[in-house]
């Protein structure tokens, strides 16, 4: 038996203004997006949003559902949109946040498991990799490079 050792890679940041015009925006997107959750259940608000190789910007917000899990988290909401309106365009960036009610959220959201794989599903539908920002409500969080850094063995057919 033989030990290896896993190692991700990102980057963090204490406050936008660190981050390019484009990322400002993309995080101002996913924000924005939070508006949109159904969440009466949990008020945990989750906003996503995913730049396009074309420049598109497509959002997703959480949906709840009283019959869990039924509903569906933002993550999912904005990939599913993309390969719906945009199958054949690439995924270059991808940014989520959250807010709850009634209180400030000083940790990023970080995405669940059934999101995760579906973002290398994504991933690999297009056949490279894509970055991914995690924001918090006081404006820091982290950059991942790649989408892999999530779930390095993601459930795929080889």
């Amino acid at each position: 038996m033989k030990k290896n050792e896993l190692k991700i890679n990102y980057y963090t940041f204490s406050s936008l203004e660190e981050l390019d015009k484009a990322d400002r925006v993309l995080i101002e997107k996913a924000i924005e997006a939070t508006k949109t959750a159904y969440a009466p259940y949990s008020d945990f608000y989750v906003g996503a949003a995913i730049r396009l190789a074309n420049g598109e910007i497509i959002i997703g917000s959480n949906q709840e559902n009283s019959a869990y899990p039924s509903g569906l988290c933002a993550e999912r909401v904005a990939l599913f949109q993309a390969g719906v309106l945009y199958p054949n365009t690439a995924i270059e960036s991808m940014a989520i946040t959250a807010r709850a009610k009634g209180k400030t959220l000083n940790a990023v959201a970080n995405p669940c498991g059934s999101c995760r794989q579906v973002m290398n599903e994504s991933a690999l539908r297009q056949n490279k990799p894509f970055r991914v920002i995690l924001v918090s409500e006081k404006n820091n969080g982290f950059v991942f490079e790649s989408n892999e850094d999530f779930l390095p063995f993601s459930f795929k057919f080889e």
